[in-house]
């Protein structure tokens, strides 16, 4: 059990690190071959499986001339109920 929790944890971290670099590879416009680019793909192999599964559901909500997507936070959430119930 404590080894679920541990993973549900580091998830959690990887989804925050995940949406994080994203932003930043977005608004800085970051080349293709830049390491940062490159982790940042790595991590939306292990996390957009489980983002696009939620904006299905959960489409993202227009706020003026953008579009918010409020999947990160909904899987957050919900990662964290399962980690309160579960440990």
């Amino acid at each position: 059990m404590a080894l679920i929790c541990w993973l549900l944890a580091v998830y959690s971290l990887v989804v925050i690190f995940h949406v994080v670099l994203r932003m930043i590879v977005d608004f800085m416009r970051i080349p293709w071959g830049h390491p940062v680019r490159r982790i940042s793909d790595v991590l939306a192999v292990v996390v957009d499986p489980a983002l696009n599964l939620i904006r299905r559901m959960l489409p993202a909500v227009p706020l003026g001339g953008l579009n918010l997507d409020l999947s990160p936070i909904v899987l957050l959430v919900g990662l964290a109920v399962i980690r309160g119930i579960l440990c």
